[in-house]
């Protein structure tokens, strides 16, 4: 199979041809290498990889209402996502390596890669395979969290040399808070900020490499910097409703709707989230796709589905914030690629020979606007819905396979 366009990335762009094997692997790049199987009007990017996404599945089975791995598949085709992590905070946690197995084995019904992330929870140990592992510093979606940080620290304390993700809020800021009248005040900005400081000196005391899920404020952002600048092995994660929405411009029932863990910021925080993006302090635009029921968002969960519009989205990065596609093919595939490759016997992120022959195709000029009768998630909604991007993905390729959407 014979792809023809602009090649894109993180550190080049060219027009040439990317062939694909039998074997679903990248065989060759460049020019003349055949007639084309697709000719491209607009940009071949390596295939988006997702570090952040909750297909609900589990061996329980009592989420497949919301998803399951298949219907996750095809929510991520649409938006253009070839290969995701999937999070731990199912009722059944993956603990243990019997119950990761178990997990794992569900996986096969999916149309993209996926890998799970194994999870730390009170007195947890590290499993025998080489996974990553997620940690919830306060109560989330779940039961899987931690109460102090105390607590947290006796247990990662055995998890040198792992990857550990972290959903960095203050646990007993959190239960101190827990009366306030507003989702946004019962989970304070400073939640977060002491959080990820506590997460960054983690890292420093015990040696394992750490990622900073969904950031949400300008003060982690600098927290962040600041340990890189130190070398710690620290990287971070920002979701498209952090970028896109903020309090500043929202209603009080727009912000029940929108309700998320860490809740959404000012405007500020969102402006600044995004030049850190651009600039690379933030290394990865995940989704924290979480398809609760738009019943369910009624009642106060949190959690917004978004792997559909991932592909859209990421071309309002492109013609609305002023993103090149090099800096598209950097947060949404060779940074995560280089993440899920510490894990996985292919490799994800480039367009190179040997590498997996996934691609996600995209038109940055074909208008598309979200609508609910489009989307492939089993939960039917999207904080999106009625919003015109500026283009779409056009094709998805997983292993070779063509998708169109």
């Amino acid at each position: 199979m014979i792809f023809e366009g602009k090649i894109v990335n993180h550190d080049s762009q060219t027009y040439g041809q990317v062939k694909i094997g039998g074997d679903g692997l990248i065989e060759a790049v460049g020019e003349n290498l055949g007639t084309a199987d697709l000719e491209i009007p607009g940009f071949i990017f390596p295939g988006f990889v997702d570090v952040h996404v909750h297909a609900r599945e589990d061996a329980s089975g009592s989420q497949n209402y919301k998803e399951d791995f298949r219907t996750m598949s095809e929510a991520a085709i649409h938006g253009g996502v070839v290969a995701v992590c999937d999070m731990p905070n199912n009722k059944v946690v993956p603990v243990s390596d019997e119950l990761y197995e178990a997990k794992q084995a569900l996986t096969t019904s999916s149309l993209v890669d996926i890998l799970l992330y194994g999870a730390i929870v009170p007195g947890s140990k590290p499993l025998k395979q080489n996974i990553p592992y997620k940690v919830y510093m306060g109560p989330s979606v779940g039961n899987a969290f931690f109460s102090s940080f105390a607590e947290l620290a006796e247990t990662v304390s055995d998890y040198r040399g792992c990857s550990v993700s972290f959903h960095c809020e203050d646990p007993e800021l959190l239960a101190a808070r827990e009366k306030e009248s507003t989702h946004e005040t019962r989970r304070p900005r400073g939640a977060e900020i002491s959080a990820v400081k506590v997460a960054c000196d983690l890292v420093e005391r015990y040696g394992f490499s750490a990622k900073i899920s969904h950031i949400s404020t300008v003060e982690a952002v600098e927290i962040v910097a600041a340990a890189k600048a130190k070398n710690l092995p620290i990287t971070c994660e920002v979701a498209p409703h952090h970028l896109y929405f903020d309090t500043d411009s929202l209603t009080a029932d727009q912000l029940r709707l929108l309700q998320v863990n860490p809740p959404l910021r000012t405007k500020r925080d969102r402006q600044a989230l995004i030049s850190a993006l651009k600039d690379g302090v933030i290394d990865y635009l995940a989704s924290d796709h979480a398809p609760h029921t738009r019943e369910e968002k009624k009642q106060g969960i949190s959690g917004l589905p978004h792997l559909d519009t991932y592909g859209s989205f990421i071309t309002w990065l492109m013609v609305e914030q002023g993103f090149t596609a090099r800096d598209i093919a950097r947060i949404s595939a060779f940074n995560p690629g280089n993440f899920i490759n510490e894990f996985t016997e292919n490799k994800f992120g480039r367009i190179e020979a040997g590498f997996v022959g996934s691609l996600s195709i995209v038109d940055p000029d074909s208008e598309i606007t979200v609508r609910r009768e489009d989307l492939k998630t089993k939960c039917a909604w999207s904080p999106f819905e009625g919003v015109r991007f500026p283009g779409r993905v056009t094709h998805t390729v997983v292993r070779g396979k063509i998708y169109e959407n």
